[in-house]
């Protein structure tokens, strides 16, 4: 019998489009079929053709229902994935509604996108699945319990272990067949930040051959945020953000972070702390998501803060377009919480359309933003940026809490890490920029014994007794250069149309800006240029 092999197809040196692909003792298994997000390169990876067939998968195991790794669930089953999808049952109630939502968002923007199309002749295109296909694949969704050993096809046993991220998430433990016997790779899914409003510690076994962990706050502290203190600093960007006319937009993932924001701002309201004002939930996703944490409140730590604030008089869910539209015409000071977080789509683009420009505008940020995001532009202080092909300069100020993160930062993934010890074989880094994992990667070695190992998108190692082996593999990249994580030349050219512009309004005259559009013609055509400056300079002659 062959060793495990496990390919990294997604969060390879970036954050999004977890993805790992395992093969052993004739079984195959996918861990987690997520969507790309980031830069438009990195995109364009969701509507390309799977690096496996799907059709030979044998089982998928789900760490959680964020979309960056559920998101291509419904593409896998309508290319042909059939089998079972297994997922704690928090996160098939959750992936019901998001899979859904994430349909409906493709068919809308692609239906935008083939608008444009039209008018510029260009080719129309398909949305990679809609919420039909979402619905179809539901069935395929097995529960299971934390703690519960199940076995599929071929022999590979695994087990469910709270990760403490995400109502339902979890870290996956797995043996899988090989020559000398069980290999067991521990999956550890997101890792959840200690200061969890709603979730428990993240629990995990220890004593693994291999082990797969994310790295996204790799490279970064945040301060300790008790409970008290996490809120007196939500408690300043409100009253700073206070302002007749004013608004606070907070950009927020639809799926847990808006309630947790929720509660908390009700909290402070109840409390005395900040004055009470209406506060907009501008999400379906975030509503029916609601709904779902309801029927688990139980379940939950401070749930019953949580069904308070739900009960709140100034609290608002919109759900018709018509309602979200509305909005713009609210008067006074009022708080928005809108998906999506990075502001890449949804509800949260068209707020910021209307606001971004405006003095009296607060965005607050409170999740992770990938590179080449339209948050994380925003959030590293751009003067201005284009929505939807609007060009606005940013007069909002912008404020950051990460507090709200759900991923555990430097110190609690070396603890959590540690606490896995002995990892006999080697420690895979995983769902972070290049940045987070290289810091990382240089502090493992000095706490942990095993190998420490970065792969890039599309690697596959075989995971032999005696360590684990890069597979030579000349299957050509999906993406290149391979740069997934970082900004692209979409981002490069959007800031540079905006710097031209910029450049053309600031130039006192016409002559002046005809000639820096000279100067370009002359950089992108340069064998050109000289006819072109001798047309251009006869004309001018010729008329003046």
């Amino acid at each position: 019998m062959a060793n495990p092999i496990l390919h990294f197809h997604g969060a390879a040196g970036s954050v999004t489009g977890s993805c790992f692909f395992l093969e052993a003792g004739g079984t195959r298994i996918l861990i987690d079929c997520g969507m790309f997000q980031g830069s438009k390169s990195e995109k364009e990876l969701n509507y390309k053709p799977f690096p496996f067939e799907p059709s030979t998968i044998d089982a998928v195991l789900l760490t959680h229902a964020h979309i960056d790794h559920s998101g291509l669930l419904p593409k896998l089953a309508k290319a042909g994935y059939g089998g079972p999808i297994f997922a704690t049952a928090a996160t098939i109630d959750l992936c019901t509604i998001m899979l859904q939502d994430s349909g409906h968002i493709q068919e809308s923007e692609v239906r935008q996108l083939n608008r444009r199309n039209r008018r510029r002749a260009r080719e129309p295109v398909e949305p990679i699945y809609t919420a039909d296909d979402a619905r179809s694949m539901l069935p395929q969704f097995i529960a299971v319990e934390y703690g519960e050993w199940r076995e599929t096809v071929g022999g590979a046993r695994f087990r469910y272990w709270n990760a403490g991220h995400l109502m339902g998430s979890a870290s996956i433990e797995l043996e899988a067949p090989g020559a000398d016997g069980p290999t067991r790779i521990l999956f550890s899914g997101d890792v959840g930040a200690s200061n969890k409003l709603f979730e428990n510690l993240p629990r995990a076994p220890s004593g693994v051959d291999y082990l797969i962990c994310e790295s996204t706050y790799g490279d970064r502290e945040r301060e300790e945020y008790a409970l008290k203190v996490r809120r007196d600093r939500l408690r300043d960007v409100v009253a700073t953000s206070n302002s007749p006319g004013g608004v606070l937009l907070i950009p927020s993932f639809a799926v847990e972070r808006t309630q947790e924001v929720l509660t908390d701002l009700v909290a402070l309201m109840d409390e005395g702390e900040v004055p009470r004002c209406p506060i907009m939930i501008d999400s379906p996703l975030a509503s029916q998501a609601t709904e779902a944490f309801k029927r688990h409140a139980a379940d939950l730590g401070h749930g019953k803060a949580f069904l308070r604030a739900l009960n709140a008089p100034n609290v608002r869910f919109t759900e018709t377009a018509e309602q979200s539209k509305a909005l713009d015409l609210v008067r006074g000071f009022h708080i928005i919480i809108a998906a999506s977080g990075m502001c890449e789509a949804g509800r949260i683009r068209h707020r910021l359309k209307n606001w971004l420009w405006r003095q009296e505008c607060t965005v607050l940020f409170v999740g992770f933003q990938a590179a080449g995001t339209l948050g994380r532009i925003l959030q590293e202080g751009a003067t201005d940026v284009r929505i939807q092909g609007e060009e606005i300069h940013v007069g909002a100020r912008m404020a950051t809490l990460d507090a709200y993160s759900g991923h555990a930062d430097a110190s609690e993934l070396d603890a959590w890490v540690a606490g896995r010890e002995p990892i006999r074989k080697a420690i895979f880094l995983v769902h972070g920029e290049e940045s987070a994992r290289e810091a990382m990667s240089a502090r493992l070695p000095k706490q942990v014994s095993a190998k420490v190992v970065c792969p890039s998108l599309d690697d596959a190692y075989e995971l032999a007794p005696s360590g684990a082996r890069l597979v030579d593999d000349r299957t050509p990249a999906r993406i290149k250069p391979v740069v997934p994580g970082r900004p692209d030349w979409n981002n490069d050219y959007q800031r540079f149309v905006l710097d031209l512009s910029d450049r053309l309004t600031s130039v006192a005259d016409e002559k002046g800006r005809a000639v820096v559009l000279r100067r370009l013609r002359r950089a992108l055509d340069p064998d050109d240029a000289p006819a072109v400056e001798g047309r251009r300079d006869g004309n001018a002659d010729h008329g003046s």
